[in-house]
């Protein structure tokens, strides 16, 4: 079974997620979970920090387009932070590039 550690904190625009491990078919209910209670205000902005994610899988892809439409139900921003090689390469493949606001840096730095 694969793991997957989300580390929520709160920055000056919003709520940052820091994800860690496997976001697969295993683990994107846990983050979905974590969206679901996660109160967003009008204006913020959800940062999902990627730089730890080791494997995405279509389901961990379909977790991302849940929180990015869970920000837009709320009237917030959602952007995607220091994204690595590998799932940047998917992301590019499906085309979410175009529809996610992509920060080269960590979420930790902004």
């Amino acid at each position: 079974m694969s793991q997957l550690e989300i580390i929520t904190r709160e920055a000056a625009p919003g709520p940052v997620l820091e994800l860690l491990g496997d976001l697969d078919y295993d683990t994107a209910g846990r983050l979905r979970e974590v969206l679901s209670s996660l109160a967003l205000r009008q204006g913020s902005r959800l940062v999902l920090d990627l730089g730890g994610v080791t494997f995405c899988d279509s389901s961990g892809i379909t977790a991302l387009i849940v929180a990015r439409n869970h920000a837009l139900a709320a009237q917030a921003e959602v952007a995607l932070a220091d994204v690595p090689d590998h799932l940047m390469r998917v992301l590019r493949i499906v085309r979410l590039d175009q529809i996610f606001p992509i920060d080269p840096g960590s979420a930790a730095a902004m």
